[in-house]
């Protein structure tokens, strides 16, 4: 057996210069051990001086220590050899037997969940394992998770389909509501369902790698939109947003995670619409988003298709690839019809709030129209939905203007709790089943000696480009067909990601324009506790404790200048792939003209080089201004010679109001 120099000799029985010594030893099993040299050289020197011993003598004693040594040898031969055999049938063992990875943690039935053996029970490899393996052989979601995330999921159907009064009253008003309903129990060999199993079959996805990937602690989903989406006329506690994170929270929780809901809506005071704010997905939430909700109700008009393209298209430049989600709060409409189809690989649906309540039954047109006491429930103001009075967390609260608060549908055009509730019931209950898929794939995996990361962790998700995405219907392909997702660095609030543009530092050595004036301000509206609140709730909270839940986040701002004396402000644009350079400014619908295409009293360069006002174009909404269209392809304008584009806008005259420029978009 291979040994060090040295190491072990104590083990071993040996001693320095007694080698010979352990040799004889081993192969005498009872013979007294030899003493040490020293104390046998006096009798070796007596028997060598006696003279009746003669030459006889000492050849048979040689003969016998030759003997004894030949014994040794092979008795310690033998030893070894056997010591090698047994260790080299252990690793054979352990190559023909190798045990799956879920049962080494496992281990036999009966046994602990670190595979050895609990008293009383033997070790036999032969008996049926468990059908999914121990917690440990999940990395961080494990089997305790798994359990307890399917019972918390089952609590928040079986609650829904309680609250609205059946399964199939819930299955009208959650899942049916949706340009493409959602069918949960599709048989696999329909082809007419194929659109709606790949779009169930992205969700799943989604729900499967965030569950089993090792290093992701939240599930995060985001929500760009107007003052509907940052739930207006309400607290902030009573958009659905919020309603989901109470009604979701658990069942993440259980699964060892956090779920978050990124509001970024932002009320219209600032002048933004879906045609600008949609290219800022990347920065308003975060690029590591799981799911992206988008409203626009009040603006689009059904005529949104080619930002919901782009969006959709974008959006799976991401790394997490999230499916897109729209919520509308009026009657269904198959204004999306076309991209719902089209995108079904990627999860692309539509949610119509109105068309929920109407499918669970409730005649409102009769409520309405009769003579005595009609009933609009979709009114303002108009408390009760036809099927229960207030929320479900209304039920619960003492103050009765409160619990009457939170029964309302809709507070004007802005939906009410009960509205919101309806919302996030709807996504929570379309998710959940997601979820629970998502669950039963991964413990079939489990049950079958497969690590479920191997298959669904981040690292494992294809990687797409442009052209794996089919042919666009109706966004143009020069801004669309694209592997990046737009830069935007916008400086109205909330925002929650990444900024594309950067404001350089007017030191910094690769900065163009060092040693020019460049002070320029950042400025924001500086909002109350009770801005965008409403009456009711403002009146409810004013002297409760717990009244910063109302607190709104959106915010108008920008960056600004007045007096030639604050020179310039220079952008460092991030990488792009066309070359497009918008900017926006605020606040108003239609500011484009008056702060930028209609003032002399600024210069825009780009790579040091004014761009002629003739060449920019109002786009894509009335208070943004399009400088470029792609890259330039000539002249100074066309050179990085520092490996960045700068966009540099500098006041020449002192103006009587100040220019402000609330977004930078590069593409």
């Amino acid at each position: 057996m291979a040994r060090r120099l040295g190491e072990g000799d104590d083990e071993y029985g040996l001693e320095e210069d007694g080698e010979h010594h352990s040799l004889i030893e081993l192969s005498e099993g009872n013979q007294q051990a030899p003493r040490r040299s020293g104390a046998s050289a006096p009798a070796a020197a007596a028997s060598s001086s006696s003279p009746s011993n003669g030459s006889s003598a000492t050849c048979r004693w040689v003969s016998v220590l030759f003997l004894l040594a030949l014994a040794g040898l092979y008795h310690l031969g033998l030893q070894e050899g056997k010591n090698e055999v047994k260790s080299e049938g252990d690793v054979e063992d352990v190559e023909e037997k190798e045990v799956p990875w879920h049962k080494k943690i496992l281990g036999p039935k009966g046994s602990g969940g670190d595979g050895e053996n609990v008293e009383g029970n033997d070790d036999d490899l032969s008996r049926p394992a468990d059908p999914t393996p121990s917690p440990a052989s999940m990395g961080s979601f494990t089997l305790d998770h798994l359990k307890a995330t399917r019972a918390e999921c089952e609590k928040v159907t079986t609650l829904l389909e309680e609250y609205y009064s059946s399964k199939e009253q819930t299955v009208a008003m959650l899942l049916n509501p949706w340009v493409e309903p959602w069918n949960f129990n599709d048989a696999p060999d329909d082809v007419s369902s194929e659109t709606n199993r790949d779009r169930i079959d992205k969700l799943v996805d989604t729900m499967a790698r965030a569950l089993v990937t090792d290093d992701q602690k939240t599930f995060l989903m985001g929500g760009i939109g107007s003052s509907v989406m940052a739930g207006h006329d309400n607290c902030h506690y009573d958009s659905y947003e919020s309603q989901m994170e109470r009604l979701w929270g658990d069942v993440w929780k259980a699964a060892g995670m956090e779920f978050v809901f990124q509001n970024a809506g932002e009320g219209g005071g600032c002048g933004d619409s879906f045609e600008n704010q949609h290219f800022c997905v990347k920065q308003n939430v975060s690029p590591d988003v799981d799911i992206v909700h988008y409203e626009w109700t009040y603006f689009e008009h059904g005529a949104a298709g080619k930002e919901h393209e782009n969006l959709i298209r974008w959006t799976q430049m991401l790394p997490k690839q999230p499916p897109v989600q729209i919520f509308n709060t009026g009657i269904l409409s198959q204004s999306d019809g076309e991209l719902t189809r089209h995108y079904a690989k990627y999860g692309f649906n539509a949610f119509y709030m109105k068309t929920a309540f109407v499918n669970g039954g409730h005649d409102y047109q009769s409520e309405q129209t009769r003579k005595e006491d009609p009933i609009n429930r979709f009114g303002w103001g108009q408390v009760g939905d036809g099927y229960h009075e207030t929320t479900r967390y209304g039920e619960l609260e003492d103050d009765e203007a409160r619990k009457t608060s939170l029964g309302v549908v809709m507070r004007n055009w802005h939906p009410g709790p009960m509205g919101f509730q309806l919302t996030s019931d709807a996504f929570t209950y379309v998710y959940t089943k997601a979820l629970l898929k998502a669950l039963d794939l991964i413990e079939k995996d489990m049950s079958d000696g497969i690590d479920p990361r191997e298959k669904w962790s981040a690292s494992e998700r294809p990687l797409l480009l442009k052209n794996d995405l089919p042919e666009p219907k109706q966004c143009d392909p020069e801004y669309c067909v694209v592997d990046e997702v737009p830069g935007c660095l916008n400086y109205e609030l909330p925002t929650f990601g990444n900024w594309g543009p950067r404001v350089e530092d007017p030191e910094d050595d690769l900065n163009p324009y060092r040693g020019e004036a460049q002070k320029w301000d950042v400025w924001r509206t500086k909002n109350d506790l009770w801005y965008m609140v409403g009456k009711q709730d403002t009146s409810v909270f004013k002297d409760r404790e717990d009244q910063e839940i109302c607190r709104h986040l959106d915010a108008c701002g920008g960056i600004s200048a007045q007096k030639a004396k604050n020179g310039m402000v220079v952008f460092r644009l991030p990488k792009m792939e066309v070359g497009l350079v918008v900017i926006c400014g605020c606040c108003g619908k239609d500011v484009g003209q008056s702060l930028f295409m209609n003032n002399q009293n600024i210069e825009i360069s780009y790579n040091t080089v004014p761009i002629d006002r003739k060449d920019w174009d109002i786009w894509p909404t009335k208070k943004c201004v399009r400088i470029l269209k792609r890259f330039p392809i000539s002249g100074r304008e066309s050179q990085t010679p520092t490996g960045h584009a700068y966009l540099a806008v500098k006041v020449l005259k002192d103006m009587d109001e100040p220019v402000r420029i609330s977004h930078v978009i590069t593409l």
